[in-house]
């Protein structure tokens, strides 16, 4: 446990940041769930739109590596365009 004032701060911060990082991970892992679990080609489209905008968000915010986020959504594009076929 920290003593000094700054320190108590810093682990405060930081103790939110884990927290609303989390939930922001766990955002993505369920539209990323919602696109697989997509049975036609019209639902995979919509859970798709949804899906690249939790990405880009988190890529922009450094949540997830925006090589990492553009590779996701070309593998979830692939895996809609196959439910079309």
């Amino acid at each position: 446990m920290p003593n000094i004032k700054s320190a108590k701060k810093r682990m405060e911060l930081s103790r939110a940041a884990r927290l609303k990082n989390r939930a922001e991970r766990s955002k993505i892992r369920t539209a990323i769930k919602r696109v697989r679990a997509a049975t036609t080609a019209d639902e995979g489209k919509a859970r798709l739109l949804e899906a690249q905008a939790v990405l880009d968000r988190a890529a922009t915010r450094r949540l997830v590596a925006p090589n990492a986020a553009a590779r996701l959504k070309s593998q979830l594009m692939k895996h809609v365009g196959k439910l079309s076929a």
